[in-house]
């Protein structure tokens, strides 16, 4: 299936693995590359040196195009860009940051740039610094999607922008692909769909919490990283999200991030009690909230860990492998659309013989 999407980024299919923490790493971009798809590496847990080692593994694995995603207010994020920029890896996501830089760079070497957006303001201002598609996260989605819903938020930006649209939140099929692109999208984004996978790196005791969950089994709060976000519905999770965290609380979880990332302590602590709290409570939650997320996803602990999902994980019921997935998507969407036609006769005739 030839779109816009698969035209620009120079992919077989329409379907994309999202740049999830943990989750998207080299095997699996691989996988999904070599499926047909594009897949984007997370970057968020990782430093510059693991950034390109991890560039230079899907290498390894693949010789189709990747891209990688950098969450630019998260601490080591222009570092981590950087060095994609320097490997010249072909597609670039960015997300919550101004990304000029990231498409002047991407550009020179013949590479492209997908925005992150969740609102028609942001998808025109990020059309306006030149990038080449758009990541369109609607409320469905697993972690940090908008308030509005993937079946309005799509044709929404549609409307304000002309660029290729990669659909995410609540997709994870063949009948999805179809509802997206009649939306007006170019492509979906399937994170929990692909977190079900062989190759995706998810433990299995949290494989299989998915597999049993319905789609009402998430939580969407702003407690549990400073941003809205949607997660697994655990005692854990609601433990989580009571209520946020006291900036004392938030200084001290400050300092331990500090140390992970070789940040002094004192002024991230101190300094950020006394002249950017806000900043320091969005750094701490984040730190917190990266090592429970790493905890459930490596380790199948959701006694401490949380698992960041979206409310598509109660359509979730197997774990094939990526190859196996993309055909069976790609083999719905085909099934579907023939229905569509096959009733779209039927109406025609009928209306002939009134």
């Amino acid at each position: 299936m030839q779109t816009r999407f698969t035209e620009t980024f120079g992919v077989q299919l329409p379907l994309v693995c999202p740049g999830m923490s943990y989750i998207a790493t080299p095997e699996l971009v691989a996988a999904t590359a070599n499926a047909g798809g594009l897949g984007i590496l997370a970057t968020g847990p990782l430093n510059a040196a693991q950034t390109r080692a991890a560039i230079r593994r899907i290498r390894e694995l693949t010789d189709k195009p990747f891209g990688i995603g950098c969450t630019l207010m998260m601490p080591g994020a222009h570092d981590n860009c950087a060095v994609a920029l320097e490997e010249q890896v072909p597609v670039i996501n960015f997300s919550l940051g101004k990304g000029d830089w990231i498409v002047e760079r991407a550009h020179a070497y013949g590479g492209k740039v997908i925005a992150t957006v969740v609102t028609e303001k942001h998808a025109i201002s990020a059309e306006k610094s030149g990038v080449d598609g758009l990541l369109v996260t609607g409320h469905e989605a697993a972690a940090h999607g908008g308030e509005v819903t993937s079946l309005v938020l799509i044709p929404a930006i549609r409307k304000v922008s002309s660029l290729p649209i990669i659909a995410t939140g609540g997709f994870g099929s063949g009948a999805g692909l179809l509802a997206a692109l009649s939306l007006g999208a170019d492509a979906i984004a399937m994170g929990s769909r692909l977190a079900m996978t062989r190759e995706s790196p998810v433990h299995a005791t949290s494989k299989e919490m998915i597999r049993q969950c319905s789609v009402s089994d998430t939580l969407y709060s702003r407690n549990f990283d400073g941003l809205w976000c949607r997660m697994m519905d655990t005692p854990t999770a609601r433990a989580a999200c009571r209520k946020p965290m006291n900036l004392l609380m938030a200084a001290w979880k400050a300092s331990a991030v500090a140390r992970k990332l070789d940040m002094p302590v004192l002024k991230v602590a101190l300094g950020g009690m006394l002249k950017k709290p806000q900043e320091l409570r969005q750094l701490a939650l984040f730190g917190a909230a990266t090592e429970s997320i790493r905890l459930a996803i490596e380790e199948g602990n959701h006694q401490q860990g949380v698992q960041l999902i979206g409310q598509v994980q109660g359509l979730i019921d197997d774990i094939p492998a990526v190859d196996e997935l993309f055909t069976r998507v790609m083999q719905e969407a085909d099934d579907r659309l023939s229905h569509l036609n096959s009733l779209q006769r039927v109406t025609t005739a009928q209306h002939k013989q009134s």
